[in-house]
């Protein structure tokens, strides 16, 4: 029920991980970079840090620490015993031997073996290459867990099992080889009767009783295997990939389940799309795929393979890219664009058109377009308004070659049967220099399209060229409309850093900043635009709208990579943010992608409201019996309050509880058996049931307002009555005269007034 973790900040944490909840942090001062458990010592962990020499940045230390057991939270942990000196920083090269008798580490050319008992090592060395060429450099590790056996990968894709390596020069090993290129990781089952091994081909390799006679294979796992892992009952095994996916395989060899989130590849070139049809977020995934990725649930929805081809994994080989992807409005349609580029021939181009099928819920290929430009397409962009007004599609594409093309929707009158295909309609250039970008209006009756250092604009339904901007001089690099109040403004970035804004209406410079942006996007549900600046170090966010040159939001340094592309998603619902910065944030939610293919975005909500799910809130909630303590606790807070003609003289009790408060949320969300004792929380808890005075029915507080009108009374009248006379006063007649002298309404509203008014500042004469 608990887990341990370490990190790059020196410190080993314990954590209870079905509840999230951190248990206890040991301190231990070092960058943590690997870390084992082992069975037989429990108050001791191994872990891998660097040694601190200027000399030698690589050089790292397995060492163990003891972990202190107190009852405090933060505990440092400082006893550390060095047990290998000189070793590889991956977890990957290092294991634990039978039941912890030895630890093996591998780095380089050298086997390092180190007896606890015997507190003595054994190096074992190859050569860097053999006889036959290949690489025996070490990659992975893994130890048999009932035997004295070692499996060791290499760079030239096999697998050496060491035996009797306890006698330095006695030792002996088998070779066992399929995989075509480096091991990335092995493990040996719980039984240890196989051996599981995993690479570039991303096949997972399964060797019985170690023999190169009986091996089992797994194909078509996706990428490339990082990480093999088995379960502790031998019933499944576990591994990771480098495209962020887990796969868990039966110990048949058979796939039980995936759990892909965003698929991380070689480059994003389609750069961040978004489809219409599920508000999903539709980028490169696996080779020659689209990925459609879920934000909200951080789930892939499903793959679209575009190349439909087999990938194959050879380094330097040349594959065919997904390199542009583009939806209409309405989701119906979706083009794409591919290349496969070799140094010594041609290039090849392909554009295919997808339709949107009902019945199937998936795109099927309508249309495939051999060469469309005669060098790289450079943009294309459908017009936002093509299924709404005449029913007729347009697709407009940019290249290299000088061209810009537009393709409609026919019908293939030669076909034997009548179906709708892609053609060309009309080709257009400036100067035969190369098209960079194009886009449409909001409304779809102006195309902007660029062409190295100018910005030419066309109508959409002539195809005439209206009017052409060039100042200030700089390659254009982005180009976008502006939208709603502000469609009568283009804007465009170039590569000498500058940010550019045109009035389409005067044809005429509105208004330029000297800004080196990397990312314009703009938000489809206002007036918004966001750019993304990069200097020396970090990259600069700023939001404004066309029409005022100032922005009106600023971030500084949102990441330290490079922004390499941005996208506003719509929300379903609008987000009702108090905050005014924010408020660009209240339809849309603006998503980044950094060269690293980290996702960043931004959120209104706090930590703990992003962190925690309202179903989860819910579950806590509902999950509470219906007991007298569940009432104490607040379940029924909020009733029904009383109406405006009810009877003042019923009290409403409420529980005043706050549905925060720290008391309630350690009894609720802490499990048991990690609760401090019974004592400890005692005091908080009854602290947090006692009711506070000022929290009354609304009987007393009509008693409380009648009595202190008298007590206003009873005060301001005595003052009176003592300067004009001198003389000892009764208090109970007193009283009952007041209480016989009615005042109006507005004397008593100004007793009270004289009665609250502060005279302290007479002290201070």
């Amino acid at each position: 029920m608990q887990l341990y973790s370490c990190s790059l900040d020196g410190t080993i944490k314990l954590w209870d991980f079905t509840d999230g909840i951190l248990i206890k942090t040991f301190l231990v001062g070092y960058k943590l970079l690997a870390f084992y458990t082992l069975a037989g010592s429990e108050d001791s962990v191994f872990i891998i840090i660097p040694k601190k020499i200027e000399d030698f940045l690589d050089w790292f230390q397995l060492v163990s620490v003891k972990l202190p057991k107190t009852p405090d939270q933060e505990v440092e942990a400082k006893e550390l015993s060095l047990i290998l000196d000189d070793i590889g920083q991956s977890p990957k090269c290092t294991a634990f031997g039978r039941e912890g008798e030895y630890v093996a580490s591998v780095r380089g050319l050298h086997l390092l073996v180190y007896f606890f008992k015997k507190k003595k090592v054994n190096r074992f060395p190859l050569s860097a290459t053999s006889r036959k060429g290949a690489n025996n450099y070490f990659t992975c590790v893994a130890c048999h867990p009932k035997e004295d056996c070692i499996a060791s990968g290499h760079k030239d894709g096999k697998i050496r099992l060491w035996r009797n390596f306890n006698h330095k020069r006695e030792y002996t090993f088998s070779t066992l080889h399929w995989h075509h290129d480096v091991v990335m990781d092995l493990a040996f089952s719980v039984e240890g009767t196989s051996l599981l091994s995993g690479g570039v081909e991303s096949v997972l390799v399964q060797w019985r009783d170690g023999s190169d006679y009986r091996k089992e294979f797994l194909p078509r796992l996706g990428s490339t295997i990082e990480h093999i892992s088995a379960s502790p009952d031998g019933t499944f095994y576990c591994t990771s990939h480098t495209e962020n996916k887990i796969t868990i395989i039966h110990s048949n060899l058979s796939v039980s389940a995936v759990i892909q989130g965003l698929v991380k590849g070689s480059d994003v070139k389609t750069g961040l799309v978004v489809d219409p049809r599920t508000k999903a977020l539709v980028l490169n995934g696996k080779p020659g795929h689209l990925q459609f990725y879920c934000l909200q649930t951080d789930k892939q929805l499903y793959n679209l393979d575009i190349v439909q081809q087999e990938y194959i994994h050879q380094i330097g080989l040349n594959q065919v890219d997904l390199v542009k992807a583009a939806f209409s409005a309405q989701g119906n349609w979706l083009a794409t664009v591919e290349q496969r580029e070799e140094k010594e021939t041609e290039l090849e181009l392909q554009m295919k058109l997808w339709n949107y099928d009902e019945q199937t819920q998936s795109f099927t290929l309508n249309t495939r377009i051999n060469m469309p430009h005669e060098d790289h397409v450079t943009a294309l962009c459908f017009r936002d308004t093509d299924e709404l007004e005449d029913g007729t599609p347009i697709l407009v594409t940019a290249g290299n070659d000088g061209r810009f093309k537009v393709w409609v929707l026919v019908n293939d009158s030669d076909s034997e049967k009548q179906s709708m295909g892609w053609s060309c309609d009309f080709v257009g250039s400036y100067h035969n220099y190369p098209a960079t970008n194009c886009c449409f209006s909001e409304d779809g009756s102006l195309l902007a399209v660029s062409f190295e250092e100018t910005v030419t604009v066309w109508n959409s339904d002539t195809w005439d060229l209206i009017c052409t901007f060039c100042h200030p001089p700089g390659r254009i690099q982005n180009l976008c409309f502006g939208r709603l109040s502000c469609s009568k403004y283009l804007l465009g970035t170039t590569d000498n850093g500058f940010l550019c804004c045109w009035n389409l209406l005067t044809c005429a410079l509105e208004w330029s900043a000297q800004l080196n942006v990397m990312v314009l996007q703009p938000d489809p549900l206002s007036e918004n635009i966001a750019a993304v600046s990069r200097l020396l170090e970090g990259s600069d966010l700023f939001v404004f709208k066309p029409n005022e040159p100032r922005p009106f939001y600023i971030q500084r340094n949102v990441c330290r990579e490079r922004v390499q592309w941005a996208v506003f998603i719509p929300r379903d619902v609008p987000d009702s943010t108090g905050s005014e910065k924010h408020q660009w944030l209240s339809r849309s939610q603006l998503y980044f992608l950094t060269e690293t293919q980290d996702l960043l975005t931004f959120s209104t909500k706090s930590a703990e409201e992003r962190l925690t799910p309202s179903s989860k809130q819910l579950a806590v909630e509902e999950s509470l019996p219906m007991t007298p303590f569940s009432l104490l606790l607040g379940k029924h807070r909020h009733q029904q309050r009383s109406k405006e003609n009810a009877d003042l003289d019923t009290a409403v009790v409420q529980s005043h509880l706050p549905q925060d408060s720290p008391a309630i949320k350690e009894l609720l969300h802490t499990p048991a058996h990690v609760l401090p004792s019974a004592s400890f929380l005692c005091s908080i808890f009854i602290n947090s049931m006692l009711i506070s005075k000022e929290n009354k029915s609304a009987g007393e507080v009509v008693d409380e307002v009648e009595m202190d009108s008298e007590k206003a009374e009873d005060e301001s009248d005595e003052d009176l009555e003592l300067t004009e006379m001198e003389q000892d006063i009764n208090p109970t007649e007193f009283l009952g005269e007041i209480t016989e002298t009615k005042l109006s309404k507005y004397q008593e509203k100004q007793l009270r007034k004289i009665r609250r008014r502060d005279y302290s500042w007479v002290a201070a004469l």
